[in-house]
């Protein structure tokens, strides 16, 4: 399984329309039984049409790729942090931020004690400081947002949600696909239009 960005997808799959082979839509996803090979692609923002057909046929698969949503970005790990919207593929309001959470400490003893009082400090002030940022840039776009992003350590994630109660209409609308991310950055977020977008396919 592999993901393909909507873009080369289309250009993968518009030529195979109406040729030899057999498509089945069901469950949120297109089976293309072609003459060599046989293709399974998820659009990541769901698939509803159902139906089979006794020939390839990738249109309604097409305009599910195409269409556009209204995102958030809910990026979070222990060191730092990244909101977004994205309209489409443009990112329209955004925040980032970075706080010092030190690595770890390998002397034993009252130090060692002292040093996880430290640690478990500094994450607790950066997942308070993420819930703060992140309700600012996301709340202003509740109602409008079709679907979250969420990302970066699935553990600080739900830290940072479970700390703010004005963030927990977000979880609902999770895409099912985490990205992981080591640095959450603005370039991390220019470049996630790629991921948000790109479709699950399986060759069988």
């Amino acid at each position: 399984m592999r993901y393909v960005g909507r873009a080369n997808a289309a250009k993968r799959l518009t030529p195979l329309e109406g040729t030899p082979g057999r498509s089945a839509y069901a469950a949120g996803s297109a089976r293309l039984a072609l003459p060599d090979q046989t293709l399974i692609v998820t659009p990541p923002f769901g698939l509803d049409h159902e139906g089979e057909y006794d020939s390839v046929v990738v249109a309604p698969l097409l305009e599910a790729l195409a269409k556009d949503h209204i995102v958030g970005a809910f990026l979070v790990r222990l060191g730092g942090y990244a909101f977004g919207v994205f309209e489409g593929e443009r990112l329209i309001a955004s925040k980032v931020g970075a706080r010092l959470v030190q690595g770890r400490h390998r002397a034993g003893g009252s130090s060692a004690n002292r040093f996880r009082r430290r640690l478990e400090g500094q994450r607790r002030e950066l997942v308070a400081e993420a819930a703060d940022v992140g309700s600012r840039v996301l709340n202003p776009w509740r109602g409008k947002i079709d679907r979250v992003a969420f990302g970066g350590d699935r553990t600080a994630v739900r830290r940072t949600l479970a700390e703010r109660v004005d963030l927990d209409w977000l979880e609902p609308l999770a895409l099912e696909r985490f990205f992981t991310t080591p640095d959450p950055r603005h370039r991390v977020l220019e470049e996630l239009p790629y991921q948000l977008y790109a479709a699950e396919v399986e060759e069988a």
